[in-house]
């Protein structure tokens, strides 16, 4: 008499349920070990994203708002752009970090693990201050541009007004180019 050859339900018994991911046919590997990955990247995150952990080690540029000279961090990918400022605990009147998307859109921001006030500038591609808001720290309200952009930028909250960056205003250097 043959023994029955077990079932995979007899073979999952007790394990681990994500265990099943290594029997699957061939044909489903693709959308298993997705899911695999995706639940790896849940449960390590970079260590950018980790509790407590501010990004302090990307590229810089020198931004120029009429007269006055702003030193930003350039947040350029889907991952810098996340981060942003969050965990930081200070910042200096001439810093900030400029945020460069892809292509215009509208851009909404919040405050979530972000410790300091800041002021979002959404800007246009002629670097043309397009709206400003400012923003309240760990809070995840929406602050959004009132027009599709491809940057924004945060400074400290109160740098723009006090030097006369608003609305209409022009943002020069960096991806924006000379004076």
């Amino acid at each position: 008499m043959k023994t029955p050859r077990p079932t995979l339900q007899h073979t999952l018994a007790g394990k681990h349920p994500l265990q099943h991911l290594l029997l699957v046919p061939l044909r489903w590997a693709g959308p298993a070990l997705s899911l695999a990955l995706a639940l790896c990247i849940s449960l390590f995150p970079h260590p950018s994203q980790a509790e407590g952990v501010a990004q302090r080690d990307l590229p810089r540029t020198t931004l120029n708002a009429g007269m006055y000279l702003i030193q930003v961090q350039v947040a350029s990918t889907a991952e810098q752009r996340a981060t942003g400022l969050m965990y930081r605990t200070d910042l200096r009147d001439n810093e900030g970090m400029l945020f460069i998307f892809e292509k215009a859109q509208m851009q909404c921001f919040w405050m979530k693990n972000t410790q300091i006030p800041l002021t979002a500038a959404f800007i246009a591609d002629d670097g043309t201050v397009v709206n400003t808001v400012d923003m309240q720290p760990r809070t995840t309200n929406s602050h959004c541009s009132t027009k599709p952009v491809r940057y924004v930028l945060e400074v400290r909250q109160g740098w723009l007004a006090q030097h006369g960056v608003g609305p209409g205003k022009r943002i020069t250097g960096g991806p924006f180019g000379k004076n």
